[in-house]
């Protein structure tokens, strides 16, 4: 394992709403590690968040890994997947977002870089970070006997008529829907609770709805079902368990920021003791893996 500075050197890669809401300035308040710099796509962009936030800016992103001991990504997946394999043949540990990729082989090189290259990664599944829900989840992965369990992703992001969100304008999201931007969520708290995830069965609905069956490997099997195309009423989020005891539902959590600061965590415990995180490059190949699957089955590859 590449080992890491007692302050570590992070830049960051993204000018987007995410980079800017969440990401920039989780690094900035983050005491344990030097917010080295940012590059972005757009130079007028990447300067504004870099003055923002007193960092340099960067014209070149090999030059942010050469400056760097990590780096994380707010980045459309496939933009984001390359410049992670060059970022850990550089030797930066990375922190990642989600979906690594959208495409097998891309999300495969990003483990695959890391492992050849001895880094760390961790990747941004929002709520196996955040305090509230990745406490929820440790304890249930913990407890016995549950039987299945059901996530329920539903945005009115692309529906006519409903409020505009910033995300909106993103054409990933546009192009790719629910199943790859809140899927990762819904399978990441999932298999935290339930296990690997062997198979999927992918089903569509209105829109870009999709309907997933999980099947693990513990033998539980749970369901996920996700749209940005929904009445902007039926909007919302729900986890719930089923089992033994009865039923138990996830908890809300409080935003983005504190989830972000403890995925620095965990990307600097990885790097420091050369223990793989649960959410590693590996596990974030896996969901990239499933979700290629499903959008197979429903007909959207």
């Amino acid at each position: 394992m590449n080992h890491i500075a007692t302050t570590p050197r992070i830049g960051l890669l993204g000018t987007g709403p995410w980079a800017v809401a969440t990401h920039a300035p989780a690094l900035a308040a983050h005491p344990g590690v030097d917010f080295a710099g940012v590059w972005g796509r757009r130079p007028e962009a990447a300067a504004a968040l870099a003055e923002e936030h007193g960092v340099a800016v960067y014209e070149d992103p090999d030059a942010l890994f050469a400056a760097c001991d990590a780096v994380a990504f707010a980045l459309p997946p496939d933009v984001q997947a390359p410049l992670a394999v060059r970022a850990a043949a550089a030797g930066c540990h990375l922190l990642l977002d989600k979906p690594v990729a959208t495409d097998v082989a891309g999300a495969r090189a990003v483990a695959d870089a890391a492992g050849r290259a001895g880094v760390a990664s961790v990747v941004f599944f929002t709520l196996r970070f955040a305090r509230e829900t990745a406490t929820w989840v440790a304890r249930q992965a913990a407890a016995q006997g549950w039987f299945t369990g059901r996530a329920r992703w539903y945005g009115a992001l692309f529906t006519p008529g409903a409020e505009r969100s910033p995300y909106a304008a993103s054409p990933w999201r546009g192009e790719k829907g629910a199943l790859w931007d809140v899927g990762p969520h819904a399978l990441a708290v999932l298999a935290g609770v339930f296990g690997e995830i062997t198979q999927v069965t992918a089903a569509g609905g209105p829109g870009d709805t999709a309907h997933l069956i999980l099947r693990h490997a513990s033998g539980a099997s749970s369901t996920a079902d996700l749209s940005f195309t929904a009445p902007p009423a039926a909007a919302g989020v729900e986890v719930e368990l089923l089992g033994e005891a009865g039923a138990d539902t996830m908890p809300d959590w409080d935003g983005a920021l504190g989830a972000f600061g403890a995925a620095i965590d965990a990307l600097l415990e990885a790097a420091r003791t050369g223990v793989p995180h649960p959410c590693d490059a590996r596990f974030g190949a896996r969901i990239t893996e499933l979700l290629a699957d499903a959008e197979a089955q429903l007909g959207r590859a």
